[in-house]
């Protein structure tokens, strides 16, 4: 009998696999190896909301937890997906200026936003009032590292490559049985799959679709993630990842015209240099409307967890609510309300 098995392999099932790992548990993560929108995602870490210049829900808990995590798998897996780079938040007037510098005063976002306004002249790069730099941001690869912690778990032989059967899921007093092997719980980390989910799709994840795309821009060199109205991330070779869009009611990870012509039109209001798109694509984010995350036990089978809701901040969030659920299910240490599931049984009028 192993101790979880665990269904998806994008961050957060990554993030709780991992944690296993290093507490002596034994898993195996299934998954059909599809397109997540981990595996298409910005994959950026920000410790800042720029738009309101306020800070992240429990930010420097979750970097502190995010960051050495993602340097342990890069080690262990050989594989280097962690750029730890700069973002410049381009200030369009001298109010922007002045909201930057009132929000660096506060004690929260003190440690992540740098009192130095940069006034460097970038090619291209229209920025008469310069740039405010967040500290201690960066971006993940995210399809390295889901490759490599994929090919790592192939190589542990606890990486089942199939389609998840609900029908064929038996759940036992303490135990579930699947596929013939017996495990003490099961950890759901679909992601927007969730809604095909019998045992979780009343929890009210509701799917933003997002659309990136990755250009050509042979005359810009920067070395720092540029963030106005979308972010420009440099990926090395005069290549860039532009992003990305919010559509709430299309729910399909195919890529639009609309949205290729949305982020085209940002790009040209942030540069002014020639550009050539390279590929452009699409995936749904898992998020949910109150916008915290979805994680617990079932009301009724206590073998069965969810570990979802990630959002647009998956990056950081995967390796803290990883740690948060594996701490209650092994010590019983309460989950926190805000993420508890237990705060939307309550609103849908199910016992628990």
């Amino acid at each position: 009998m192993k101790d979880y098995l665990i269904v998806g392999s994008g961050l957060a099932g990554i993030s709780f696999a991992q944690t296993c790992l290093e507490n002596g548990k034994s898993f195996d993560v299934m998954d059909n190896n599809s397109t997540t929108s981990t595996r298409v995602a910005g994959g950026m870490y920000n410790p800042v909301i720029l738009k309101r210049y306020s800070e992240v829900w429990r930010a420097k808990e979750q970097m502190e937890l995010a960051l050495p995590m993602y340097d342990r798998i890069s080690e262990q897996i050989h594989v280097a997906f962690n750029f730890k780079t700069p973002i410049y938040r381009k200030f369009a007037s001298v109010e922007e200026q002045n909201n930057w510098f009132q929000a660096a005063d506060k004690p929260a976002m003190a440690p992540f936003l740098s009192t130095q306004i940069i006034n460097k002249t970038y090619a291209h790069i229209p920025s008469p009032f310069g740039y405010g730099e967040v500290l201690y941001s960066g971006y993940l690869n995210t399809k390295l590292l889901l490759d490599g912690y994929i090919a790592f778990l192939q190589e542990q032989g606890c990486f089942v490559a199939q389609t998840f059967d609900y029908n064929a899921l038996q759940i036992l007093e303490n135990t579930v049985v699947y596929d013939g092997k017996t495990y003490q719980n099961v950890i759901f980390a679909e992601g927007y799959g969730l809604q095909f989910n019998p045992f979780f799709n009343h929890l009210p994840l509701d799917g933003t679709k997002g659309e990136l795309m990755v250009v050509k821009i042979p005359n810009l060199d920067i070395d720092f993630i540029f963030k106005a109205g979308v972010f420009l991330i440099p990926l090395g070779g005069d290549l860039y990842k532009v992003g990305a869009t919010y559509n709430w009611t299309d729910k399909t990870d195919v890529p639009t015209p609309e949205g290729r012509k949305e982020l085209e039109d940002e790009l040209k209001s942030l540069i002014n240099c020639p550009y050539e798109v390279l590929s452009h694509y699409a995936g749904v984010r898992p998020t949910v409307k109150d916008r915290r995350p979805l994680v617990g036990q079932h009301h009724q089978h206590q073998t069965l967890y969810v570990l979802n809701g990630l959002g647009t901040r998956g990056v950081m969030l995967g390796p803290y609510l990883a740690q948060a659920l594996f701490n209650f299910i092994e010590v019983g240490q309460p989950l926190e309300a805000e993420i508890n599931i237990s705060r939307m049984c309550k609103k849908l009028g199910i016992r628990i």
